[in-house]
Formats: C-alpha cells, sequence, structure tokens
C-alpha cells in the first residue's frame, strides 16, 4: 500500500506518523503553506485522510481531495467531520471507539475529585511553604455526593461506574432513557442540575448539544454544585461559567476541554475553584498506540476491501 497517498491534517503522536508512514505514502498538510498550495500539487495523490479533535476534514478540505476514498479520525469525536458531506460523496468514515473510554473516564473522576478535595490548591499551599503557620481549610467529600452525567454512552456509563465505586448515586440525561442501568432519568437537563451535586459533561458535540449547559442549568446546580466537562468545550457557555464561577453562583468547575483551544479565558486563571487540563481526558502512551493503531487497521482493512473495524458510515 506504499503508493496510497494518505494525508495527515496536522500534527500528532510521533507513533501514528511513524506507522503510517512504514504503511502509506504519507503527506503531512502542516508542511504546506496553504490547503490550496497542497491541493495544486498533490490533490489527486490523496485517497485517505487522517484527523483529529483539532483538524478533521471539513467541506472545503474534502472538495479539494477529488479521489478521497475514505476519513479515519484518530479520535472518538466527529464534530470536526462534515459527515454529510461526506455521505454525499460516498466517502467512509472511520472513528476510535472504546480504546480511549477508560483513560476519559478516569480523568473526570479525577477532576472531580480534584475539584473537591482541592487537591491543586492544597499542592501549592504546601510548596509555597504556608503549612508551616497553618492548617489548610477543610474541603468537602466527593463519596456518596450526586452525581449527574450528561450523555450515557460508552465514556458516561465507564464514569457513572467509577462513581458508583464511590457510593455516589448517579442519575443521568440523555436523548433516550436507558431502563437497563437501573440509573434515574431525566429527561431536562435542568431538572438533572437541580437534582445533582456534582454534574458531568460526557455527551457527543452535535448542534443539540452546542451550550447545552447555559446560564440556566449552571443556576440550577447552584452556588455548592460542582461542573465537569470532559466533553467538548462548546458544550458549555463558556462566558456564563466564567460569570458564575466569579459570583459565586456556581462552587468549581474541572475542565479539560474549551471552546477556543488552546486559548482558556484569563479569568479562570486565578480562580482556585477551578481545576483546569490542556483536552488531554485520551492522551496516554498506551491509548495513543491502540487509536493509532485502530486508524491504521481501518485504513488497511479498507484498502484491501475488507469491512471496516469501526465504521461510522
Amino acid at each position: 500500500m506504499e503508493s496510497v497517498g494518505v494525508l495527515m491534517t496536522c500534527p500528532m503522536h510521533s507513533y501514528i506518523e511513524e506507522e503510517l508512514a512504514k504503511r502509506f505514502n504519507l503527506f503531512k498538510l502542516w508542511n504546506y503553506s496553504s490547503l490550496r498550495c497542497f491541493s495544486e500539487a498533490h490533490a489527486n495523490s490523496i485517497r485517505a485522510l487522517v484527523g483529529n479533535t483539532k483538524v478533521g476534514a471539513d467541506a472545503n478540505t474534502i472538495d479539494s481531495l477529488p479521489k478521497l476514498e475514505i476519513v479515519s479520525t484518530y479520535s472518538v469525536g466527529l464534530d470536526k467531520i462534515d459527515l454529510k458531506k461526506c455521505r454525499e460523496k460516498g466517502i467512509r468514515v472511520t472513528n476510535t471507539p472504546d480504546v480511549l473510554t477508560d483513560d476519559v473516564a478516569d480523568v473526570a473522576i479525577g477532576l472531580a475529585l480534584a475539584v473537591v478535595r482541592r487537591i491543586c490548591e492544597s499542592d501549592r499551599f504546601v510548596r509555597n511553604g504556608l503549612w508551616k503557620n497553618s492548617d489548610f481549610q477543610l474541603t468537602t467529600k466527593f463519596s456518596g455526593k450526586a452525581v449527574g452525567i450528561v450523555g450515557l454512552g460508552r465514556i458516561g456509563s465507564t464514569i457513572a461506574k467509577r462513581a458508583e465505586a464511590f457510593g455516589c448515586p448517579i442519575s443521568y440525561h440523555s436523548r433516550s432513557e436507558k431502563p437497563e442501568t437501573g440509573y434515574k432519568y431525566y429527561a431536562s437537563i435542568l431538572d438533572l442540575a437541580a437534582n445533582t451535586e456534582i454534574l458531568v459533561v460526557a455527551c457527543a458535540l452535535t448542534e443539540e448539544t452546542r451550550h447545552i449547559v447555559n446560564r440556566q442549568v449552571i443556576d440550577a446546580l447552584g452556588s455548592k454544585g460542582i461542573l465537569i466537562n470532559i466533553g467538548r468545550g462548546q458544550h458549555i457557555d463558556e462566558p456564563e461559567l466564567v460569570s458564575a464561577l466569579r459570583e459565586g453562583r456556581l462552587g468549581g468547575a474541572g475542565l479539560d476541554v474549551f471552546e477556543d483551544e488552546p486559548y482558556v479565558p484569563e479569568q479562570l486563571l486565578g480562580l482556585d475553584n477551578v481545576v483546569l487540563s490542556p483536552h488531554v481526558g485520551s492522551d496516554t502512551v498506551e491509548t495513543c498506540m491502540e487509536m493509532a493503531d485502530l486508524v491504521i487497521a481501518n485504513l488497511e482493512a479498507h484498502f484491501l476491501g475488507n469491512p471496516l473495524l469501526t465504521p461510522v458510515i
């Protein structure tokens, strides 16, 4: 398959770059000044595209690559891919579900523990020598707190199981009820927020879920509530979140994702009741390698005429 042209949209883990280069004729979009410059030189060489949560395959990119047959994204999320355009052109799409589920769920619980027990703040307390002169103020416990999950898919369900191990009662809001889980279902996210102490956002990003956490939801969660986001930054109305945290209308937040990554609202940086991480929910060595292997396996299956391992369309 060395003659098959594959385009990577942006830098990713070195492992996937190396493994793709071994098997295909690999092109790296970031080595060109623009998509137009790349297309003028190599458009007809590209039969596959590998994107991720930063740069995927929008309509312009797809239209610029007339020989494109498959988009294999190095992610679970599909919000950077124009699925409608892919369907129109008969382009196959794959992603990497399941592989990263445990890692993202771990980070969700880690963020919740860090916010509730103020772990980052207590670390600074020790490092700055303040422990010598005073005791760190009391926090509240995580175990037993009511956890509400927005989106009970693979990741949401795995978060729920972890939270259950801490004795947390689980409730959720999703497109449809899942009676087999035994968790309490709320048809309205407002009702979920009002009956929850820790609200975890774990749904896919769609037009319906964009800003699903707005001022009303934040106010329903309340001044003692904690908001955790391991989904996408666009799930939360970020200016409203900042205002609520600064005004004390929300108790705290743990955020792995932001609306305009890698830029984070300046106002968040000085708040002690916020824990921030740079969209690393799935970024472990093991998972990055497994995701890369799945991307490559899907590409190989496609070009060998075999069934795709994780087809989206």
